[in-house]
């Protein structure tokens, strides 16, 4: 297996993470949609800016994820550091409205509210099935 082929394959066809928090001991998880910035190393999402995710980013901005697969197993998972982004959803409307059915509607009907949010990590592990899963290190 080419973990880092596989690993970008994943990022760029696979279109929702499970986002996980963790605030004073308790675990919160959700699933947003994303897209991956190859050349910055960083998953990219937006939210309400009054989303309760948002409040637990500023308490703890340590977070887990996993890709979700629609077919089979594979998927990608990783912990990481979130952080409001400097980007709007505006600067890349156009790549999220390519990955995302719909999204460019979603852009247009509520993308004043939407907050741009980054997640970076340094390393991920690769699971194609049950017997083949290795880790890559960005």
């Amino acid at each position: 297996m080419n973990v880092e082929k596989e690993f970008y394959r994943m990022m760029a066809t696979q279109t929702e993470i499970a986002l996980a928090t963790c605030i004073a001991s308790v675990p919160n998880v959700r699933i947003v949609n994303f897209i991956f910035d190859e050349e910055k190393k960083l998953i990219y999402f937006s939210t309400f800016g009054d989303n309760e995710k948002v409040k637990e980013f500023e308490t703890n901005n340590e977070i887990a994820f996993t890709t979700i697969p629609h077919m089979g197993n594979e998927h990608v998972r990783a912990r990481g550091v979130v952080r409001k982004s400097e980007r709007t959803i505006f600067h890349l409307a156009e790549v999220f409205s390519k990955k995302i059915m719909g999204y460019a509607n979603t852009i247009e009907q509520v993308g004043e509210n939407l907050v741009l949010y980054e997640i970076s990590f340094t390393s991920a592990n690769v699971v194609l099935n049950f017997e083949s899963a290795d880790v890559i290190e960005l």
